[in-house]
């Protein structure tokens, strides 16, 4: 847990670093204005969508159709079901944006004066990253539909929510990471031996992905912890290397 932490001061001290901070912004405000744009020009149509799908229910669709208040009080629960659906597609696109363009900028900003000392030997690519973004949030948008039901369950959606998003974060944020310094071997090999930490960066960032305000830094804010987790973790990786055991 303190590792945990550690990654993200050293994250808040890295937005002193120049253009740092406009990076860490303009992701998810940029998903925040295409969303809740298309959002409000659809609302009509999602609406008379919804009203449609609801009185075509199986056994209750009549019922509720003859019964205004009935009615109004499912359009009303479909009404909030669309803003809360809302906000995890608008964290996917910012965390695709903070993957794909962002992070790989804020990496050679923080890299050059935080990790110098490392070796680069770029086990990854610009292509890769947006590869891995995109693979990453096709997976977690097939996951969260297959999860729908148990939203039923009291409470479950909260804790889905964040294990999904946490899962997100470390396989959308590790790639970018460790692209430029790690080599091939070495991209797989510390995911793997950091997989518990790197899920506890994911869920922390998952947990600010549902505070207001905070909401529009966490991707981006998440995103480089794991920068600092997984380097700090590449430099201690690489200094076992050159301890010589004495027998």
């Amino acid at each position: 847990m303190k590792t945990i932490l550690l990654s993200y001061l050293s994250a808040l001290r890295s937005l002193g670093r120049p253009g740092v901070l406009w990076h860490l912004m303009w992701p998810t405000l940029a998903a925040s204005l295409v969303w809740t744009g298309l959002l409000v020009v659809s609302w009509g149509s999602l609406v008379a969508l919804g009203s449609g799908f609801i009185t075509a229910l199986p056994l209750v669709g009549d019922w509720l159709a003859t019964s205004d208040g009935a009615l109004l009080v499912a359009l009303l629960m479909f009404k909030i079901g669309l803003v809360l659906l809302a906000l995890p597609v608008i964290y996917v696109t910012a965390a695709f944006l903070v993957a794909a363009v962002a992070l790989p900028l804020m990496l050679e900003r923080v890299a050059a004066t935080d990790y110098a000392d490392i070796e680069r030997r770029c086990g990854g690519s610009p292509i890769g990253s947006v590869w891995n973004a995109l693979t990453s949030v096709v997976q977690f948008l097939l996951l969260l539909v297959l999860s729908l039901p148990l939203w039923l369950i009291p409470g479950a959606g909260l804790l889905i929510s964040l294990i999904l998003t946490a899962w997100l974060n470390q396989r959308a944020f590790r790639y970018d990471a460790l692209m430029a310094h790690a080599d091939a071997h070495e991209m797989k090999q510390l995911p793997a031996e950091h997989s518990g930490g790197l899920f506890g960066v994911g869920l922390l960032g998952a947990a600010l992905a549902h505070v207001p305000l905070l909401n529009l830094f966490a991707p981006a804010l998440s995103g480089l912890a794991f920068v600092h987790y997984l380097l700090s973790a590449l430099r201690v990786a690489r200094g076992r290397e050159h301890i010589i055991e004495v027998k």
